[in-house]
């Protein structure tokens, strides 16, 4: 009976070694948002990389190459309508899919974050259950490694 369970358990860390997690950049001005969502996100299982400023989420997007890329649409400097048409166009990070994060309901910044390439747009403040479930639509499969 122990041999059974033993031989189990050695099957399920072998399976979730195997597992990749899904790498999320996180691009957010303010900190505190970025650290909750950062926090929030490894919880959920996802290996998580920040940004802070649009220039950072441009070079932490061609350095670690992530799978899913969540951006604040509003930050100083350069906007995210802007690093998503940088990200689309370089030949390293345009397949990444781009998750807009916004409070705002509608407009000319949300039509531009959807004519610059945005997969979605998501409003804040929003449900991490509802973000988990957006998230995996867009994301690849995990256990194919």
């Amino acid at each position: 009976m122990f041999a059974i369970e033993e031989r189990d358990e050695t099957m399920k860390i072998e399976e979730s070694s195997t597992r990749r997690k899904n790498k999320i950049l996180v691009v957010e001005d303010h900190s505190h948002i970025r650290q909750i969502l950062a926090l929030r996100l490894k919880e959920l299982g996802y290996e998580v990389f920040e940004a802070e400023t649009g220039l950072d989420a441009f070079r932490q997007a061609r350095a670690t190459v992530p799978d899913l890329v969540l951006m604040d649409l509003h930050m100083p400097l350069v906007g995210g309508d802007e690093v998503m048409a940088w990200l689309k166009t370089d030949l390293l990070t345009r397949h990444i899919p781009i998750i807009v994060a916004t409070a705002l309901l509608f407009g000319p910044a949300v039509d531009r974050a959807i004519a610059a390439g945005a997969a979605e747009v998501i409003h804040k403040p929003f449900n991490f259950d509802a973000l988990n479930t957006i998230l995996q639509r867009h994301l690849p499969d995990p256990s194919v490694v």
